[in-house]
């Protein structure tokens, strides 16, 4: 069997990059936005489909399905080429986003949401490698700036479009509205993308593929089950997390026989690799710990309603917004690096001890100005980083070291929410406050305080490991970037060079 891999960079017209980074933007604002847009439609969607004991696989399906295949994505794009796996990923995704929306139970629904994150999976992973193909080093920064705002937008814009869907039109809506954008997405690419390729000899490991996925899948479950569905010292959750250690040791014992192996564990002897994949996870638990939990603090504390606690967020996208696009122009003027993810997690370990200091009685003003802070420190982390580790691994990994980013990006998240979910719980059940009465009224007076108390934890708690995050990148090796690069200028028109010569 045959594989493809591109040249690095394509050598594209300035008018196909611009239609071509439209197609990836476009795909990351769907795979982006979907993991937080289904939040707010959730108490809809069971009044309508029934099944409230299931409710949380509406969400986990989506999660799972997303990041148990990055790597598979990752690593075939590497081996097959890839703007085919793209446009298949964008067919996925929009095939389980149209029978999300016509549901008749929750289980289709949980069912059709596993396939759409199936091909969530591969749009995060593929629209992030593709600019490592059309984009010289040097240039990556900018580029992928861009992408940064739009995984903020989406995690802050999410839960408000969710909401307005189910409240104003139907929630079935959530998933029809990425049906026109993800056709743009694959017309943009399918019509611009060339990736020039060569034909290999190789063949997947789908042993190794399959350990893998099993393995984090017993990983993600430990962590949205632990404390919530099942005791932490249950006989399901050990179970799980004993699966977990025995199928991630025989990935590895496959992965060291495998002649493609899914995962390269040459990877893991690359210092730049380790450090980046462990301060993408520190980074996103830090992360999750505010973007989850601030809305509560919004909501109950404050008095602000679902709508307005979204809002309430925008000072902390337009701030990372605003750092991102600074860092990825520096980045691209200069070629150096290192000194933006040190300094974002920085300021993410301030803002955390600052929004840890808040009470009852800190304003929406207030609050949004420490949001303030932690956005700056964000916006200069995450797409630093995964420049970082596209600019070391060679060219024949990038496909897997960034789904190896997203892998670990993705992880963090999902401990973050499950680790701090665990404080904030304890927390308010040793105040006396039942969590879920918190969160089914969340106007409640006699539980403000006790809400406060309970977050500033959660934020303490955040803050060392953000500052942890700072000390692991400070043993970074900065790898000078290659360029210039970028899109190629457009070729004068004929007409307009017969008039230049004259």
């Amino acid at each position: 069997m045959t594989h493809s891999t591109p040249h690095q960079p394509a050598d594209l017209s300035r008018s196909k990059f611009v239609m071509t980074f439209g197609g990836l933007l476009l795909a990351m604002l769907l795979a982006s936005l979907d993991q937080t847009i289904v939040a707010t439609a959730l108490p809809t969607i069971v009044g309508d489909l029934g099944g409230l004991d299931q409710l949380s696989w509406v969400v986990t399906a989506y999660l799972l399905g997303a990041t148990v295949t990055m790597p598979l994505w990752g690593r075939a794009s590497d081996l097959y080429g890839r703007k085919r796996l793209f446009l298949a990923a964008i067919v996925v995704f929009l095939t389980g986003s149209a029978l999300s929306g016509m549901a008749q139970n929750l289980g289709e629904l949980i069912a059709f949401r596993a396939l759409q994150g199936l091909g969530a999976g591969g749009l995060m992973t593929l629209a992030m490698a593709i600019v490592g193909d059309i984009v010289s080093p040097r240039e990556r920064g900018r580029y992928q700036g861009y992408i940064q705002m739009v995984f903020v937008v989406a995690s802050v814009a999410g839960p408000l479009l969710g909401g307005v869907f189910a409240d104003h039109l139907s929630w079935r809506w959530v998933f029809y509205v990425n049906l026109p954008i993800g056709a743009a997405a694959l017309a943009l690419t399918a019509t611009a993308l060339h990736l020039p390729v060569e034909p290999v000899r190789a063949r997947i490991d789908y042993v190794g593929a399959a350990l893998l996925a099993a393995g984090l899948s017993c990983v993600l479950l430990v962590t949205t089950w632990g404390g919530r569905e099942y005791a932490w010292d249950s006989a399901e959750i050990a179970g799980l997390g004993a699966a977990a250690v025995a199928l991630l040791v025989a990935f590895v014992a496959q992965e060291r026989r495998a002649p493609e192996p899914i995962l390269p564990l040459r990877l893991f002897r690359d210092p730049v690799f380790d450090i980046v994949s462990a301060v993408l996870f520190l980074g996103s638990l830090a992360f999750f710990s505010v973007i989850v939990f601030m809305p509560i603090f919004l909501q109950v504390v404050t008095g602000a309603s679902a709508t307005q606690s979204g809002f309430l967020l925008l000072p902390l996208l337009l701030a990372a917004t605003a750092s991102t696009a600074v860092s990825g122009r520096v980045i691209s003027r200069t070629g150096r690096y290192k000194v933006f993810p040190v300094a974002g997690l920085s300021l993410m370990a301030v803002g955390l001890l600052l929004l840890s200091r808040m009470t009852a009685g800190t304003s929406q003003a207030t609050a949004a100005l420490l949001l303030v802070v932690f956005g700056l420190g964000f916006g200069m982390v995450s797409q630093v980083l995964t420049l970082a580790i596209q600019n070391a691994v060679d060219r024949r990994d990038l496909g897997i070291a960034t789904a190896s980013a997203n892998l670990f990006r993705a992880l963090g998240g999902s401990v973050g929410v499950a680790v701090f979910g665990a404080l904030f719980a304890a927390r308010l059940d040793g105040a006396g406050v039942d969590p879920e009465r918190v969160q089914s009224s969340p106007d409640a007076i006699a539980s403000a305080s006790a809400v406060a108390d309970a977050l500033d934890t959660v934020f303490l708690v955040g803050a060392p490991i953000a500052a942890l995050g700072v000390l692991v990148v400070l043993f970074l090796k900065e790898v000078p970037l290659r360029g210039p690069g970028g899109p190629k200028p457009e070729a004068p028109r004929p007409e307009r060079a017969a008039r230049a010569a004259a």
